[in-house]
């Protein structure tokens, strides 16, 4: 029996059994597919659009970000949850995606990328074709 593609599936079975590190739970993401394209979303509330960063190298796509904290010296603090510094998050990507159109954009603090199948990856149907004969097979009839 065929199962769909699916470039992640191995990568998904990998970060469920890896504890979530510093580096995750600073950029927390959602990762589904939409039709012929993987869409990750990622959280990056209080980060400059400018300090966003991601590219690929081989098969890793890396996305950086910077969120920096307003800190002066007079300030004391109570309580400090929201992590700040440069953060960086890595997927793997499959062979069956298409590396040269993956587009991102980023809007009311996070960050989407979508991630296209290539072509050859797609699903497709394939006709047979029927030459030669006749296809009824003749016989005699007994009566």
């Amino acid at each position: 029996m065929a199962r769909a593609f699916d470039p992640f599936r191995e990568m998904d079975r990998w970060f469920s059994d890896v504890p979530r590190t510093p580096a995750s739970a600073a950029m927390p993401m959602d990762l589904y597919r939409e039709g012929d394209a993987f869409v990750a979303r990622i959280d990056l509330p209080g980060v400059d659009p400018g300090t966003i960063d991601v590219d690929v190298d081989d098969r890793t796509l890396t996305v950086r970000a910077q969120r920096k904290v307003d800190a002066t010296e007079e300030q004391k603090w109570l309580v400090r949850e929201r992590p700040a510094g440069t953060f960086a998050r890595q997927l793997t990507l499959g062979y069956g995606v298409a590396l040269d159109r993956i587009g991102a954009e980023y809007r009311d603090g996070v960050l989407e990328l979508r991630i296209p199948v290539a072509e050859e990856a797609k699903p497709r149907k394939i006709s047979v074709a029927h030459s030669g004969g006749p296809t009824q097979i003749e016989g005699s009839v007994e009566s």
